[in-house]
């Protein structure tokens, strides 16, 4: 006959309790915040994707050059410089001409650690373009530093844009991290379905505002886009007033009086000023918001804007709302 001390028949009837509790736990679902701890496992032991992300800084370089050249012709007007001939060559360089008489003052103003028009970097100690001039003829070309501000500014940009896409697929512990100066590695832990992801993150979101034109011809000026549904065609400028650098927020919000939903946008200091400057002379046109090549709406402008703010109406869904202009907030061509 064998004998147990109280002790012992405690010990395994506590442990017979807790195996039996166990093996429960896997036929009943028992909430118990003890057993849902898991561990995290990365891409070795669970599979997932890997994706390497470089980031296409020339659409950004463009844009950055085209934005130079319309504030030269307002400088260049209220310091009295006389110029000709200015424009884009071979989407790198800003060539223009001046009055013999005024090179040596145009230089100036261009190599002014103070200026208004081609930033100083001190950390850097250069200016934000190279200035080279031919006789009478000026050549800017963004510095080694310029480039180096400009590519930063993209890479932070390309890293939150990745990131609000990526919690858009809702996977676990995701690495985001930095490699190089133009280029983003993706793990996505559990997610193997890489054409999602190429998909979801390839998307480009590259937003401007624009006049539409009473042209039925393409000119240089110029040229026609399809609105996002393919319901019709426009004649848009290719002037742009503003873009997504412009914008400091953008929230989608229902608008109760129309039951729509609409976009809230906020501008900075200086794309408030242009857009109130172009709301104000443009009374009366179409401003077509182009996104990615594409345009999303087309209001007529009723009356001036100049709070820095306002909203977008263009049939969103409030998903769809978020996504665009989520991403616009960053508004760059990126990847």
């Amino acid at each position: 006959m064998l004998y147990f001390t109280k002790i012992r028949i405690f010990l395994i009837s506590l442990f017979t309790l807790i195996f039996v509790y166990l093996t429960l736990s896997n036929f009943i679902k028992i909430e118990n915040d003890w057993l849902d701890k898991k561990i995290n496992l990365g891409l070795d032991l669970q599979g997932g994707s890997y994706l390497l992300l470089e980031i296409d800084n020339q659409p950004v370089i463009t844009q950055r050059l085209q934005n130079t050249l319309s504030s030269l012709r307002k400088y260049f007007k209220s310091k009295k410089i006389y110029y000709k001939n200015l424009r884009i060559q071979d989407d790198e360089t800003i060539i223009f001409n001046i009055e013999n008489d005024q090179i040596e003052q145009t230089k100036i103003l261009f190599e002014d650690q103070n200026s208004d028009i081609n930033p100083y970097y001190p950390k850097f100690k250069s200016h934000q373009f190279d200035l080279t001039i031919l006789n009478n003829e000026f050549r800017l070309n963004f510095s080694k530093y310029g480039l180096i501000e400009i590519k930063k500014t993209s890479l932070d940009q390309a890293l939150e844009i990745v990131r609000r896409r990526v919690d858009e697929v809702g996977t676990n512990e995701p690495n985001i991290l930095r490699r190089g100066n133009d280029r983003i590695v993706v793990e996505l832990p559990g997610l193997d379905d890489p054409k999602r992801v190429k998909k979801l993150l390839g998307k480009t979101a590259n937003l401007t505002f624009r006049f539409v034109t009473q042209n039925s011809e393409e000119t240089f000026g110029s040229e026609k886009l399809m609105f996002e549904d393919g319901s019709e065609e426009a004649m848009v400028s290719k002037r742009i007033i503003l873009n997504g650098n412009n914008l400091i927020d953008a929230q989608p919000n229902m608008d109760t009086e129309v039951n729509e939903t609409v976009v809230s946008f906020t501008l900075d200091r200086v794309g408030a000023k242009r857009f109130g400057k172009a709301t104000t002379s443009g009374i009366g046109k179409r401003l077509a918001i182009v996104l990615d090549g594409k345009i999303i709406s087309a209001p007529v402008i009723r009356e001036a804007i100049v709070g820095g703010g306002g909203q977008i109406s263009g049939g969103f869904t409030f998903q769809s709302a978020s996504e665009f202009y989520g991403d616009t907030v960053w508004g760059r061509d990126i990847f």
